[in-house]
């Protein structure tokens, strides 16, 4: 897409799943290529970065295979065969794009290697230093040769004569990469090497992960404070056996800071606790802004400040560089001004990332002054002009609009995933935001836009008794505002449709939960398709209708549909129809409606339906008969245990006893526009 616009926002609440670690994801890839067996590699990030990696490993002969079926394993495994330290592959040309997790240390892997590569990337690729690592490789005896502008790619790789008799003296102020790079390499040789910095180094957690997953293929590196690093001699790498890549702490930031922002609360699953990616430390820098930040083993989640207003920082976030980024648009919701410093390194990322960021953030109203290493950002007191607001959320814990961002402001990306990640938060300020390019999130994180919509698209949740019209009603909603439609009775008649095809028992619990978590259903108008078949009429056969309630009463399959329901919350909104959709699968949802009629109005409805249907005109006496079993099933609903009949507190009440469809749809409307201005 050109771009996509995002509407103005004003709840972020949920949960979400993180995408494997770009950095773990690329050195598990190479460590594994490198050692002595087989590994097999699990949820590993599907994305530019790693794809790149992937493509050069096959290009030097390494054996990496996809693991299948995945969903029995986690998703995105793959099984490489390791190849001793030695590439089979001794003439390559690569292309490895704008990855430089994935060129800096396959470069110096490839100068131990004893074969003739061309390493090469997109132009921004050409403009990212790489002398500092070619420097250090030369010093030990590693031919690699500039062919364009010497101190960056692309680069020309002939066998090497190594001689390690001295250590290796290398910088380590423009990009820990490059230590990164000589670690994970030096292995190769089965001699002692030593690396002396020069400088100060700069995000040391990411050495932390080098370190500790070189430790895991089998060689411990000895550390004097971040000075000296020593390679022992060895045998090399060895395989561990199977891996599993934790969730992108960096791409944790910009859901934890909706959280902080939107209200929450917004819980991250994946990392934690137990995280080796230094990036998690973002959730302390939110908290010194004052959110409230919980953790788990393997989850962080974020609220706003209980008394809903961020606040203002000065920070060195030498430590935590890419997540720094989201900080500086958090600090458009901020009390005063904030400055982030040491982050020299934003200067040579995928582009200069202090002049994209300070130019896009005056797009929204900031005042922002910049440094070499550092940028400061503001909001004016007062009101800019052509600012739009919206009214303070009704939810306990949102953070306030004040003072007001630009509205319907068009933020460019310069192919750079963070910066169009990052200033999709933008829109939690109640303004409309559009970013351009948005599919340069690619290169982390595919699915960023559907995962942040996720926990911010607007949510219009309808529930009422049987009969009531709420199924038409929502559908009609739907489609007036163009929001997506999730109709939640049909997903456990969809479920029970597909286990019955499946040959599974419904009162195999286990086995129709998994069919329920993996449920290809779609909703299209009144159509309703199953893995692209349209079911819609085998949904409401009677036989499906008893399983449906079978199902419905086993707490696995609802613990399963819990989540397959709120994946259909993407932008850019939805309405869901159903029992507990405003008490149970999305209690932050910004509209609630209960629709209802009398039991009289809803039998007479249901009595025209079986007409329209085709029985004959003359059944009047079966009225009383519907009439009698609405109300038994009223009272049955309003007394289950799982999801009763109730009205939430905080919903709106619409009786539809003398309304048509058309009148009812517009009275919904009506609840819906004061929440959501923006579609007025």
């Amino acid at each position: 897409m050109e771009f996509i616009q995002l509407q103005p926002l004003s709840r972020a609440a949920g949960t979400v799943r993180l995408p494997g670690s770009k950095s773990i994801s690329n050195r598990m890839l190479l460590l594994a290529a490198l050692a002595t067996g087989e590994t097999e590699i699990r949820d590993l990030l599907d994305s530019d970065d790693t794809r790149v990696m992937l493509a050069a490993l096959a290009k030097v002969g390494v054996n990496v295979t996809p693991v299948t079926p995945v969903t029995a394993i986690g998703q995105n495994a793959y099984r490489v065969t390791g190849c001793a330290g030695v590439f089979p592959g001794k003439d390559a040309a690569l292309f490895m794009g704008n990855a430089g997790t994935a060129i800096r240390p396959l470069t110096a892997a490839l100068a131990l290697s004893g074969g003739h590569y061309c390493v090469s990337g997109v132009p921004r690729m050409h403009e990212r230093p790489i002398g500092d690592l070619v420097d250090g490789l030369r010093q030990i005896g590693c031919d690699v040769r500039y062919t364009g502008n010497a101190g960056f790619p692309p680069l020309e790789i002939f066998p090497a004569r190594v001689n390690l008799a001295e250590p290796i003296r290398v910088r380590g102020d423009v990009s820990s990469q490059f230590l990164t790079a000589l670690l994970m390499a030096l292995p190769l040789t089965g001699k002692t090497a030593v690396i002396e910095m020069t400088t100060e180094l700069i995000s040391k957690p990411y050495i932390e992960i080098t370190l500790n997953l070189m430790a895991r293929f089998g060689v411990t590196v000895e550390r004097e404070g971040w000075r000296r690093f020593t390679i022992p001699a060895g045998p090399g790498y060895r395989s561990p056996g199977v891996v599993h890549v934790e969730g992108d702490a960096s791409s944790a930031s910009y859901f934890l800071a909706a959280g902080a922002i939107g209200g929450g609360p917004v819980r991250v699953e994946g990392v934690g606790r137990q995280s080796i990616q230094g990036d998690v430390k973002f959730a302390n820098a939110l908290e010194t802004m004052g959110a409230r930040i919980s953790w788990g083993d393997n989850w962080i989640e974020a609220s706003a400040p209980a008394d809903g207003q961020l606040k203002a920082f000065d920070l060195d976030l030498n430590h935590i560089p890419d997540a720094a980024m989201t900080l500086a648009v958090a600090a458009l919701f901020a009390d005063g001004k904030c400055t982030l410093r040491n982050i020299a390194s934003w200067r040579v990322k995928e582009t200069d990332r202090i002049v994209a960021m300070a130019t896009e953030l005056r797009k929204l109203g900031a005042t922002v002054e910049e440094g070499d290493d550092w940028i400061a950002v503001s909001m004016p007191p007062s009101k800019s002009a052509g600012a739009v607001s919206m009214p303070p959320s009704e939810s306990a814990g949102a953070v306030s609009r004040a003072p007001t961002l630009q509205a319907n402001v068009g933020i460019d990306t310069y192919d750079d995933h963070r910066v169009a990640m990052c200033f999709a938060l933008a829109a939690l300020g109640g303004v409309p935001v559009r970013i351009n390019d948005p599919g340069c999130v690619a290169k982390t994180f595919p699915h960023y836009f559907d995962a942040f919509g996720a926990i911010a698209a607007p949510v219009i949740a309808i529930d009422g008794p049987s009969a009531s019209g709420k199924g038409t009603v929502a559908q009609r909603v739907a489609a007036a505002l163009g929001f997506h439609f999730l109709d939640s009775g049909a997903l456990y008649r969809l479920t029970a449709l597909a286990a019955l095809r499946a040959g599974v028992a419904w009162d195999d619990e286990a086995a129709v939960a998994a069919v329920a978590a993996q449920l290809p259903a779609k909703f299209s108008g009144e159509q309703t398709f199953l893995d692209g078949d349209d079911v819609s009429a085998a949904i409401r056969t009677e036989e499906v209708g008893i399983g449906a309630s079978k199902i419905a009463a086993l707490p696995a399959v609802r613990s399963a549909l819990l989540e397959r329901q709120r994946a259909y919350r993407r932008f850019p909104g939805l309405v869901a129809d159903g029992r507990d959709m405003g008490s149970v699968i999305f209690p932050a949802a910004e509209v609630k409606v209960f629709l209802t009629a009398s039991a009289e109005a809803r039998a007479e409805r249901r009595y025209k339906q079986l007409i329209d249907k085709g029985m004959p005109d003359n059944m009047r006496p079966l009225l009383q008969d519907i009439l009698q079993e609405l109300r038994g099933r009223d009272a049955r609903d309003a007394a289950r245990s799982v999801a009763p009949l109730r009205r939430c507190d905080d919903a709106d009440l619409v009786d539809t006893t003398e309304l048509n469809i058309d009148e009812a749809v517009a009275a919904v409307m009506e609840s819906v526009r004061p929440r959501l201005p923006f579609l007025n």
